[in-house]
């Protein structure tokens, strides 16, 4: 192998955080992957790699060699194709991984046209709402609703969601419809518990610029986005939502926007990619692409 090739190499067992599974991604057999890493070591003359029987890690000289890695691989990438720009389109495998409904609501029926404009670049995505791992994955991007930890990830942001307050026209025959916060105390909410630390949320909504929260009753918990909709659609009780995520349900009559005055806070949209100093140039028409269609489809 020549030297990029032992960078990439060395990168994609750090991502995958084993030789075996970076031999799979990368195509070659183990040993090759083994017998690159030994290289690289004595080339740079340090060791890189902590090996267990369950999993590779860096050492601290492998993480300071990781980030050089990436920058020097996107480098080289980018003066490969600085020439062809003009006539050849950006090309290559990207693994994105965004939420459920998103995915399959707005993305998923879009791909056609992004396909259209790149046909040379093929898509792996990912369609979940837990928090994946980038870096373990070897996921491009990822697109996260609600704040951000701390992740030393590169952070777009691409807009706020509206949230609104639904609920379907027989839960509201039988329950009256709610005016404000106060009358809450007398209604049943579908429950929301988080997928991750299975924490049910609390209703929400904006008083001025102070929110307010309050635990809600109710029969039923959910902890995904489809079954709670699907709750409130067979009368279960009120949720809070995106307002694009209902918008076929309000159109037909099947659910009913109340309490308008009182919506939560909307919910920050970020596209994540590693931390690299450049982005590939199929990432940076992909991220473009999907930072329009959200603003179109979601975000208008």
């Amino acid at each position: 192998m020549d030297r990029i090739d032992l960078f990439r190499t060395f990168v994609r067992v750090v991502e995958c955080a084993s030789f075996t599974r970076a031999a799979d991604m990368l195509g070659i057999p183990r040993s090759s992957v083994s017998a690159a890493i030994q290289a690289l070591e004595g080339r740079v003359g340090a060791r890189l790699l902590h090996r267990t029987t369950r999993r590779v890690t860096p050492t601290q000289d492998g993480v300071a060699l990781y980030d050089r890695c990436l920058r020097l691989i996107a480098d080289v990438e980018e003066a490969e194709g600085l020439f062809r720009q003009t006539s050849v389109g950006p090309s290559g495998m990207l693994r994105i991984d965004v939420p459920g409904r998103i995915g399959r609501l707005i993305i998923a029926p879009a791909l056609p046209d992004f396909f259209a404009r790149y046909p040379d670049i093929e898509i792996g995505l990912g369609v979940s709402d837990r928090a994946v791992n980038l870096v373990e994955e070897s996921i491009d991007c990822v697109l996260r609703v609600g704040p951000l930890a701390d992740s030393g990830m590169i952070a777009r942001s691409i807009g706020e969601l509206p949230l609104i307050n639904v609920a379907s026209p027989d839960y509201l025959s039988r329950h009256g419809t709610p005016a404000g916060p106060a009358d809450l105390h007398s209604h049943r909410a579908v429950r929301y518990a988080s997928p991750s630390s299975g924490r049910v949320e609390n209703w929400e909504w904006m008083d001025g610029e102070i929110m307010r929260t309050m635990a809600m009753s109710g029969s039923v918990t959910v902890n995904s986005a489809e079954a709670y909709i699907a709750c409130c659609l067979a009368g279960l009780g009120l949720i809070q939502t995106p307002a694009y995520d209902v918008k076929a349900h309000i159109a037909a009559s099947e659910l009913i926007e109340v309490m308008p005055d009182h919506r939560a806070e909307p919910m920050p949209m970020t596209l994540l990619y590693p931390h690299r100093q450049h982005l590939s140039r199929r990432l940076q028409v992909f991220a473009d692409w999907l930072a329009d269609l959200l603003a179109r489809e979601i975000l208008a």
